[in-house]
């Protein structure tokens, strides 16, 4: 192993990231990793892409990676993930839960179906991983529970009730799990992004583009325009040197804030 890897800040430690297999949740796994955290990935896409994508990830940063692909509206595989964590690493040190989904539709307009797999997947599926690393935290006196909420978590938007209420839910379980581990060296913390360039809101800067007769850099500048002050976008990795910020030493009396990273969205 390379030497400059000896002793960095988390290495021995595993960290669980759900949803990371694109955008926010790989820019937090790899600054883990660079920290020296083991990571057990986990998200939806090609498997052999997948494979490839932790593979890499592990060889770059001198660390062991794995992969399970649980569904995270579903208890049943969020148990076996958990489990799987427990197998292979002895448990998980650093529990990042990030997997999310997204509607737009005014309330009278959407659809219930869509409501319950946004709540299951962007709230609930917390609540069941959280449960369940506890107690190997607790044993340990030591853990990071790190919930990617969303400047969502702090305010609203027009068209995203599932998405914000979703949001300030997580924010609530955090302040909630952050005071019942509060003598203990156990931490919770939400980190609240703004306008992020993933997937999730690519897809919709190609549907106003599409929408407006606009050309995509122009989407995206008028999307950034509406909320963020900055005009620029947050990076998964800004993200992920926050998150690295709340496992390490300085962290510790970081308890149960929601804190927002937004470029100025939620200070208007």
């Amino acid at each position: 192993m390379n030497s400059n890897f000896a002793s960095r800040l988390l290495s021995g430690k595993t960290a669980l990231v759900t949803g990371s297999t694109s955008g926010i949740g790989l820019g937090i796994a790899r600054s883990l990793a660079e920290q020296g955290a083991n990571i057990v990935f986990n998200g939806f896409g090609d498997a052999q892409q997948i494979e490839k994508l932790y593979t890499e990830v592990g060889a770059e940063f001198g660390v062991q990676t794995a992969y399970h692909n649980a569904d995270m509206s579903k208890p049943a595989e969020i148990e076996a993930m958990m489990r799987f964590a427990a197998d292979k690493f002895g448990g998980v040190d650093i529990l990042v839960n990030n997997a999310g989904i997204q509607h737009v539709a005014t309330v009278e307009q959407f659809p219930p179906e869509k409501w319950d797999a946004i709540l299951a997947i962007n709230l609930t599926s917390a609540f069941h991983t959280t449960r369940l690393a506890l107690p190997g935290m607790q044993q340990k006196n030591w853990g990071r529970i790190i919930n990617l909420a969303s400047v969502h978590g702090l305010v609203g938007s027009a068209g995203k009730s599932a998405y914000v209420a979703a949001k300030h839910g997580l924010v609530g379980l955090t302040k909630v799990t952050a005071l019942e581990n509060a003598h203990t060296g156990v931490t919770c913390n939400a980190i609240c992004p703004g306008w992020v360039l993933t997937p999730l809101v690519q897809k919709q800067v190609d549907d106003r583009a599409a929408r407006e007769g606009l050309d995509n850099d122009a989407a995206r500048k008028a999307l950034l325009a509406e909320k963020q002050p900055s005009g620029e976008f947050v990076t998964p990795e800004e993200l992920g040197a926050l998150a690295v910020f709340f496992c390490s030493p300085a962290g510790n009396q970081v308890r149960g804030v929601a804190w927002n990273m937004d470029g100025g969205w939620a200070a208007q």
